[in-house]
């Protein structure tokens, strides 16, 4: 498969998805790419763990509340900038329902070593960053339960969900919501991406 002649379109299940956010906030989408597909960008970010860095919050403040690793997702990296394409495409749709004035989507690679996490946060604490709703796809090719590294999220009715890391899962959710990554025994790779009602400034 060539990188620059793959075409890649998705069909979401928009009304199953809005329904989700507008009743919990977060939606899960399972099974979203082609095998081939997810298998090359597995293979996109592998090739470049060794540039990721340690990651930080905003403005580049490094704190003891995140241990995990990232790369900023930039053109060059071909299969991942097709995957902020059809989160474009689906940011599309939000707009239309939400009025979520969505103009941008920032991303990067992320990878948590064994024993690494993300302590309890908000993506846009106090509405200040411009992110409106935040996805996680999972790149991992395997996981098993005991491997542990879940999403623990709180949803709009302040209810608590353990989300797995399960291979080719996407998950969407509003960027105020309360949550964390829980301290993962193996080594967990995605996506995490914002969409964005402002210009993003990479941290």
């Amino acid at each position: 498969m060539s990188q620059h002649t793959l075409k890649l379109h998705v069909h979401f299940d928009i009304e199953h998805i809005l329904n989700e956010m507008q009743t919990q906030g977060f939606s899960i989408i399972d099974g979203l790419y082609p095998l081939e597909y997810m298998q090359a960008l597995q293979q996109e970010c592998s090739t470049h763990l060794d540039q990721f860095r340690k990651a930080s919050i905003q403005d580049g403040v490094m704190t003891e509340i995140r241990s995990d690793h990232i790369l900023w997702i930039e053109p060059h990296l071909t299969l991942a900038s097709k995957h902020i394409e059809q989160l474009a495409c689906l940011s599309q749709d939000l707009n239309r329902y939400f009025f979520a004035g969505i103009r941008d989507i920032e991303a990067h690679f992320s990878c948590y070593h064994a024993g690494e996490f993300y302590a309890l946060h908000r993506d846009n604490p106090q509405q200040k960053n411009g992110r409106v709703f935040s996805t996680v796809y999972y790149l991992h090719p395997e996981w098993h339960d005991d491997w542990q590294g879940q999403l623990r999220l709180q949803d709009i009715q302040d209810q608590w969900h353990v989300i797995e890391p399960q291979p080719n899962r996407l998950v969407l959710f509003q960027s105020d919501l309360l949550h964390e990554v829980l301290e993962t025994k193996q080594d967990r790779l995605s996506i995490t991406a914002w969409m964005r009602n402002s210009d993003p400034v990479l941290g």
